[in-house]
């Protein structure tokens, strides 16, 4: 059973959002973060330091909200890939120590993953017990060795897709996703998702305001909640893009021109059927669907960062009116942008007339 005591929280209004009745932990989540040899320094400092950040924001006088241990195969120091060093316990250490959420970073040296035996062993016994599973970057790799991750729907960095896809051919690899939850399974994409993955988390445990706060405080966006998708269209593009560089640049900076087939066809100097066939087949989606999500991705963002009214938004991002942009947030999130600012944004924004 995972170790992990929770009370209720009642359910409250906050910025106009009705949050449903959750429960927040009765003692300190306990994190155990694993180590290994050249793995990435951020992949281990962002998460630790979202899950610090959410301490130091603990009610004064009261529990620390998270307990973190860094463990590695065989205990003491361990050489990051930047040369820096970091203290180690042992994963021996922990066989009769409660879990609750267990996350394995990515990182190597050589254009190889090497599955650390000791790691691999370690998660293969503690993943039934856990309540989360989780991956930064190429760690999806060691939970997949460890078979954690066959028919499951799983991110990694965007340079280590094929592989992963090769060495491992009964994972769903999501190739858009900057994170992924599948039950209690948790993956996210290169070195910096660890902390979008871990302020999801928190969010999870205490809910968005601790988890904004953190945010905050540590200067970086609070993305979507956990159970959405989470995407960046410009580094999904790198993964495969292959003649469209300069397309997708004028795209993601003109979100308000015409984005019709013809046009992109006009600026990619190519019949339109021939351009929307091979766009299809290089990109791996339609022209139509990378317009959708570039515009849904720049919504979210002056949403989330800015106080401009969702008529100024809809415009800015190509959709012409409010309309228009209430039916593409339903489409893809089964939300609305007023709900989701309010949930995910510092910035309050009076109330206006209703839209026509």
């Amino acid at each position: 059973m995972a170790w992990h005591s929770t009370s209720s929280i009642p359910t409250s209004m906050t910025d106009g959002v009705i949050y449903q009745a959750a429960t927040i932990p009765q003692r300190p989540v306990r994190v155990v973060l694993l180590a290994y040899d050249g793995m990435n320094l951020l992949d281990l400092a962002g998460p630790l330091q979202a899950l610090s950040t959410a301490n130091r924001s603990a009610p004064s006088g009261g529990a620390a909200r998270y307990e973190t241990i860094v463990a590695s195969g065989e205990g003491g120091p361990i050489v990051t890939s930047s040369g820096l060093p970091v203290v180690t316990v042992a994963t021996a250490t922990l066989a009769d120590v409660p879990i609750d959420t267990l996350i394995a970073p990515g990182g190597c040296v050589g254009e190889e993953y090497e599955v650390t035996p000791a790691l691999r062993d370690f998660i293969a016994q503690r993943a039934s017990s856990v309540r989360r599973l989780c991956s930064v970057c190429t760690g999806a790799f060691l939970l997949a060795a460890a078979g954690q991750l066959d028919g499951r729907r799983v991110a990694t960095h965007w340079a280590w897709l094929e592989k992963l896809k090769g060495r491992h051919p009964a994972l769903d690899v999501d190739a858009d996703s900057i994170f992924v939850r599948d039950g209690n399974l948790w993956t996210s994409a290169g070195v910096s998702s660890g902390i979008d993955l871990t302020l999801a988390l928190i969010e999870q445990d205490y809910g968005p305001r601790v988890a904004i706060d953190a945010a905050r405080q540590m200067v970086v966006f609070m993305k979507r909640a956990g159970g959405q998708s989470q995407f960046s269209v410009p580094l999904a593009a790198q993964t495969r893009d292959d003649g469209f560089v300069e397309l997708h640049a004028w795209m993601a900076a003109n979100l308000a021109a015409d984005m019709s087939v013809d046009r992109l066809a006009e600026r990619a100097c190519m019949a339109p059927r021939t351009f929307a066939r091979t766009y299809a087949a290089k990109v791996g989606r339609t022209p139509a669907k990378t317009v959708e999500l570039m515009r849904l991705e720049a919504a979210c963002r002056w949403l989330e960062d800015t106080d401009l009214p969702l008529k100024n938004i809809a415009l800015q991002a190509g959709y012409g009116d409010e309309q228009a942009l209430r039916r593409a947030f339903h489409r893809q999130f089964g939300a609305n942008p007023a709900s989701h600012r309010a949930r995910f944004s510092g910035h309050q924004v009076a109330a206006g007339p209703p839209s026509e």
